[in-house]
């Protein structure tokens, strides 16, 4: 762990899908995804450990119901909203999560509480007691949009296998599935950390499972970090986000290992996406979907992903903490 001051480095996702209609959709997403590299990326600077900025950043993320986690989750087949997110600090190497929780406005903080537990992952009856164990106010995070997503697949009138990743019609193309929430972050202290949130795919079998709630699609290391975005079973059975953190730990290269694990995953035809961070302060993002919507902070610029298209699996900036 170095001992002199570094650069924080900040990089969010709010999903990942098919192309945002107009540039309407772009911009609109756009600020919301700054508004909340904005507001982390200010309290890195003011000393916020890398734990702390990232769960604020899945706040920020999980209240805005344009994504689909917290406020403007999808609901599943009956008509429920479940929920799930996980946290994970790569300096204590340790993961937390809830599975299919309901009724709480910001599930990634039940993922912080259960940081310091002996049991650290919890499924929906669990949860709910956690839930009246902090006296947490039960929340709805239903949304008209959202409602109305469902109505339609009921009535058949529906046509995409899973519902949106913005919560805007208007803003989304007919495939425009996968929504997640991410946040990685490296602090002032080369500390790495990284939570990720969702609703789920949308109209998905009751006791469905994300990949937001396992090591597959959010893991960390002190060496680096990556939250995943896309189809979760895709990203469990490539156990995406722990086999690039783990390359990097072996002495790839952060992008790099993206561009092996993206090979791979294009081989095997997957539909992801993700972001990462490493302790020398390298940024990386990779998807084999149309579009990432993602942003990030270098300490110097900020940057997004909305405008990135073609066949290129992996982008990424390097890092530089001297």
């Amino acid at each position: 762990m170095p001992s002199d001051p570094v650069q924080p480095k900040l990089i969010i996702h709010g999903g990942a899908g098919s192309s945002l209609k107009g540039k309407g959709g772009v911009d609109a997403v756009r600020k919301s995804l700054y508004a909340v590299i904005e507001e982390v990326y200010a309290l890195l600077l003011a000393g916020a450990t890398a734990r702390e900025a990232v769960v604020r950043g899945c706040q920020l993320l999980e209240d805005d119901p344009r994504f689909n986690a917290g406020t403007g989750s999808v609901l599943q087949s009956d008509g429920q909203i479940r929920m799930s997110a996980s946290l994970m600090d790569g300096t204590a190497q340790r993961f937390s999560g809830v599975i299919n929780v309901s009724r709480v406005r910001n599930p990634i903080e039940l993922a912080l509480t259960l940081q310091d537990s002996d049991d650290r992952i919890l499924s929906d009856h669990g949860a709910a007691e956690l839930l009246r164990e902090l006296q947490i106010p039960t929340y709805d995070p239903l949304t008209e949009i959202r409602l109305r997503e469902w109505m339609l697949e009921r009535a058949g009138n529906f046509t995409k296998e899973m519902a949106g990743v913005v919560a805007e019609r208007e803003l989304v193309g007919d495939n425009a599935g996968h929504g997640t929430i991410g946040v990685v972050v490296l602090d002032s202290k080369g500390q790495i950390a990284v939570g990720t949130s969702t609703g789920g795919k949308g109209f998905e079998r009751i006791g469905r499972v994300s990949d937001s709630a396992m090591p597959a699609g959010n893991y960390a290391m002190p060496q680096a970090a990556v939250s995943c975005t896309g189809i979760g079973e895709d990203i469990i059975d490539e156990c995406l986000a722990p086999r690039i953190v783990i390359r990097v730990a072996d002495g790839l290269p952060l992008q790099l290992a993206f561009q092996r694990s993206f090979e791979e995953a294009h081989q095997n035809r997957r539909d992801l996406g993700a972001i990462g961070i490493d302790q020398t302060g390298a940024i990386a993002w990779g998807k084999t979907s149309e579009v990432l919507l993602a942003a990030y902070h270098t300490g110097e610029k900020v940057g997004d992903t909305l405008d990135w298209q073609g066949e290129q699996l992996v982008a990424g900036i390097a890092g530089d903490r001297s």
